[in-house]
């Protein structure tokens, strides 16, 4: 806790210290928590410029304007942290993503956190750094930001929203609306690696292998993808849902169905034991840092190849193609040569996965 005499404030116990309703105040504890924890390791120059919000250059691509991309997410993860990652990491990895899908280059982040009273700092502390080093790897500062605290008992430890902004150059056109009868599905790497994880480790399981997150910006691999010229109808990260809700909702917003084969989609052993022992489906399963591509048949070739080559999509697959079909269903071909819907989830399997 900070304490205050003839205007010196003690240094923030980032060791034994937890968070108090003064850091959310607006006085000189919240103003400490922020110069001491968040702009330390989160600083840059636009955030550095302390006003209500960040003045920002014009985005430019190739020294042309291109068309601002926008979107905000809120995670609520529980745990906090978990193998292979953690909230802040999460955080900053699901908005990249978010954006980046749609064609745009990440330029800039804003991060708003909700702290609850008793807080532990030093996990805090990890967080942020985390949050940090994931901004930093993703070539992606954090601009802006707040923060507040709520009374014990009502916040659940941390929450993080954060909104991401980029830049879409010309010529570029990604959306669920428009994958057409023909096109191929690809998808990076093995699915349900990160909803496993978080239940394996909620429900104390171990495994004879690891079973770790697989949360990851993927704007590298995307700008990967993008440079092959390849005809790219859309891009989507799996998260909540998994691949069966992403695949649900571009066959309705393309009018079209989709047939995967379950031999061609790419699931860890561990995962898939792990799945069966906790009677999940991978395909529902949630996913941090993989993405799923539909693409004109012509050239998936060449884009499975440069998905490939780059360290995040080194397992990538075609695992099924774009079908013309009234009802919109998506259709699984499965190992023993039999077919069934993949439909929507009907519940929430995972809560509080992201």
């Amino acid at each position: 806790m900070s304490e205050v005499k003839r205007g010196y404030v003690r240094p923030l116990d980032l060791k034994n210290g937890r968070v108090d309703m003064t850091h959310g105040s607006g006085g000189r504890a919240m103003v400490q928590l922020i110069s001491e924890l968040f702009a330390k390791h989160l600083g840059n120059e636009y955030l550095g410029q302390g006003n209500d919000g960040a003045v920002l250059p014009a985005p430019l691509i190739d020294g042309k304007p291109g068309r601002l991309v926008m979107s905000t997410d809120c995670h609520v993860v529980s745990p906090l942290f978990f193998a292979g990652g953690d909230i802040g990491c999460l955080s900053v990895h699901g908005t990249v993503n978010d954006v980046a899908v749609m064609g745009a280059t990440p330029l800039y982040l804003a991060a708003g956190f909700i702290l609850e009273e008793g807080f532990a700092l030093a996990e805090l502390a990890r967080i942020v750094e985390s949050m940090a080093h994931a901004a930093r790897t993703a070539g992606v500062p954090v601009v802006t930001g707040d923060t507040k605290v709520v009374e014990r008992g009502k916040g659940d430890g941390l929450f993080i929203t954060t909104t991401g902004v980029g830049v879409l150059p010309d010529g570029i056109e990604l959306g669920g609306a428009r994958a057409r009868a023909g096109d191929v599905v690809l998808v990076s790497g093995s699915i349900g690696d990160h909803g496993v994880a978080i239940m394996s480790q909620r429900e104390n399981l171990s495994f004879e292998a690891p079973i770790v997150s697989d949360t990851a910006a993927l704007n590298g691999l995307i700008a990967a993808m993008l440079a092959t010229g390849a005809d790219i109808r859309c891009l989507r990260d799996p998260t909540r849902g998994g691949l069966a809700a992403t695949l649900n909702e571009i066959a309705g917003q393309s009018g079209v169905g989709m047939m995967l084969h379950e031999k061609a989609i790419p699931v860890k052993p561990v995962v898939a034991a792990a799945c069966e022992l906790l009677g999940l489906d991978p395909l529902n399963v949630a996913n941090e840092g993989k993405l799923i591509a539909i693409c004109a048949s012509a050239d998936a070739p060449r884009l499975l190849a440069a998905m490939r080559a780059h360290p995040q999509g080194l397992d990538a697959a075609v695992i099924g193609e774009v079908i013309a079909d009234d009802h919109h269903f998506v259709q699984l071909t499965t190992a023993f040569g039999g077919r069934r819907i993949v439909d929507w989830l009907a519940g929430d399997q995972l809560p509080r996965i992201c």
